[in-house]
């Protein structure tokens, strides 16, 4: 019995680290780290023959379960582990299950890419290895999805609710968030999606997140 998460938080292994972590779950973390060979193990292979991070190994009374992929390792948590009764961050009724389905879906498929872009060529990369036109491209083509967020958030802002499927913060949250985050170098981008910028802030500013940012810093 017991959870095991292999990967490091400066990664997309910290979707399910922070879930794991605002859920209150004891779990097993694994450093993997992605350069060196680190995933290139026979061992690792045998858990992920992809040979990325993360893996979620779930031992339970049925018997393991092992999983990759982040926002599948995230979704699993929030429905296998979290209470689903609107006190934490699982669905809680089929509405809310559609909803972390839908937008972390969307995510990978409309923002991920060109948000990975934004963070590498604005800020990760040494500086004279950034190219700022692929950045500025990327921020382009993020106006279009970023319109759909901020429509969505003006809805539910309209509805007394702060975050995307809820009141609450939820697991879309979480997963949208955790891609969103790399947008944060393009400021005047994000300045001009104010509930967008807004709701991204309260996400980022959670505990659970804050503790995340320690452990990737820790890890680097």
């Amino acid at each position: 019995m017991g959870l095991t998460i292999y990967g490091i938080a400066a990664s997309r292994a910290v979707r399910p680290l922070w879930a794991a972590t605002e859920l209150g779950l004891a779990f097993e973390h694994v450093p993997t780290p992605y350069q060196n060979g680190g995933t290139r193990t026979p061992e690792f292979l045998a858990l992920n023959p992809n040979g990325h991070i993360p893996v979620l190994v779930d031992r339970r009374p049925e018997g393991e379960v092992v999983l990759w992929e982040s926002m599948a390792c995230t979704l699993y948590l929030a429905r296998h582990h979290g209470k689903g009764d609107g006190s934490d961050l699982a669905p809680a009724d089929p509405h809310e299950d559609a909803e972390a389905l839908r937008w972390s879906f969307w995510t990978v498929n409309e923002l991920e890419a060109d948000a990975l872009t934004v963070l590498m060529h604005r800020l990760a990369m040494p500086p004279e290895q950034r190219k700022p036109d692929l950045a500025d491209a990327a921020e382009k083509r993020l106006k279009v999805p970023l319109r759909v967020l901020e429509q969505h958030l003006q809805r539910q802002a309209e509805r007394g609710q702060d975050h995307l499927a809820a009141e609450r913060f939820t697991v879309a949250d979480l997963c949208v968030a955790s891609v969103m985050g790399w947008v944060k170098p393009a400021r005047a981008l994000l300045e001009a999606h104010p509930a967008t910028h807004a709701w991204l802030a309260r996400c980022l500013d959670r505990p659970a997140q804050q503790a995340m940012r320690a452990l990737a810093r820790q890890q680097h």
